[in-house]
């Protein structure tokens, strides 16, 4: 075994296997003082290293920048916001100042809007849209992309009046029945102009703001907002507890949108999808994407009769019991198992998938086919 790879056993398996690799050098203490604050605990249970100091864990941040690739550097802040408790020291302006934005330190400060203080509330926000941008940097062109091209049949006029004919296209269709001793072609197929006076599709994004859900409603607001941008689609974003919020107009700036909702309290799945029920105005063109867990908080029964009756009415629904990066989510078995058998496909997806469920559902594609070809497993 080289030094390169005794240094990193060492390095992961701490002071104890000082044996192990030659002297560390000064970046590598500071490697291994990092890991050591997080992760060494004695027989007791005893979280050490960053204590309670501000200066400390604002050190450990800058270090673990330092010397870490950002991957590492987001899963190094979960770690110490579940580990260590640092909850309440993120609602310091100057501790949020060195931290990466990632998806969990964000589910952390939404899970604390209501706590954070008047002096920390706009560095909280400046997190929160650097992770938003970075985000909209990796899905927005993917999103456009599937969603465009599922609704682009749609977009053209198969027989257009005579104002309504794009020139340009039409010509470039027709070019094979051009005839040269006329100088012109046959227009066999004529091009229209798309129909961008109204949306051809409808969807509607509900969403469970239990505490469980954050990383879904972070990402639900990024597709909302990208999908809220195009013209073909109009887009309806509600989050629910107990009480139904109805954030349609916030899906301009999602920051905005993040910081109205309110993580935790009880559920009633129901309530929300009767809400959502009412506003959709054309069912057979209407997408109903019901993000949540399903843990009903009183009776399911009414929550079934209402998805059943929307199926019934034509409207596309899908379930989706998580949308985050590990896609393995925790669910109400019995309740997902009643939705199955509604016809309502049901499972959970990853951002990276999403886009083109959207295109599937749009394109009114069997979902339960789409899902098995993605390898993902229906509840």
């Amino acid at each position: 075994m080289n030094d390169s790879e005794l240094k990193r056993w060492r390095l992961l398996l701490g002071e104890p296997a000082n044996d192990l690799s030659p002297k560390l050098s000064q970046d590598d203490l500071r490697m291994d003082q990092a890991l050591e604050a997080l992760y060494d605990q004695d027989s007791g249970g005893r979280a050490g290293g960053l204590g309670a100091s501000n200066p400390n864990v604002s050190r450990w941040l800058g270090d673990i920048r330092k010397y870490f690739p950002s991957s590492v550097v987001q899963v190094m802040q979960k770690d110490a916001i579940e580990r260590l408790n640092l909850q309440q020291l993120l609602l310091e302006p100057e501790i949020l100042a060195e931290a990466e934005p990632d998806i969990h330190l964000v589910s952390s400060l939404l899970s604390l809007n209501h706590l954070i203080p008047a002096k920390t509330r706009e560095t909280a926000r400046e997190v929160v849209r650097k992770l938003v941008e970075e985000l909209l940097r990796k899905l927005e062109q993917p999103t456009r992309s599937a969603v465009q091209g599922a609704l682009a049949r749609h977009l053209r006029n198969p027989r257009p009046k005579l104002k309504e004919i794009d020139w340009p296209r039409t010509i470039k269709a027709n070019l094979k029945t051009y005839q040269p001793e006329y100088k012109t072609i046959i227009p066999e197929k004529l091009v229209g102009f798309g129909r961008k006076q109204s949306s051809l599709k409808d969807v509607v994004l509900c969403i469970d703001q239990s505490g469980s859900m954050a990383a879904s409603i972070i990402y639900s607001s990024i597709f909302g907002a990208v999908m809220a941008s195009l013209p073909a689609v109009s887009t309806r974003f509600v989050l629910f507890d107990t009480a139904v919020v109805d954030l349609t107009d916030d899906l301009k700036d999602p920051v905005d949108l993040l910081f109205g909702t309110q993580l935790g309290g009880g559920t009633d799945i129901n309530k929300a999808m009767r809400y959502c029920e009412d506003h959709i105005t054309r069912p057979s063109d209407t997408t109903f994407v019901l993000i949540s867990d399903l843990l009903e908080g009183g009776d399911a029964r009414p929550m079934l009769k209402t998805a059943a009756r929307m199926v019934d009415a034509g409207v596309t629904v899908i379930a989706l019991l998580a949308l985050s990066d590990e896609g393995k989510p925790w669910y109400c078995e019995k309740n997902s198992a009643s939705f199955a058998a509604l016809g309502i496909p049901v499972f959970a997806c990853t951002p990276d998938q999403f886009p083109d469920l959207m295109a599937a559902a749009l394109s009114k594609k069997d979902l339960h086919l789409w899902a098995k070809q993605f390898g993902i497993r229906l509840r």
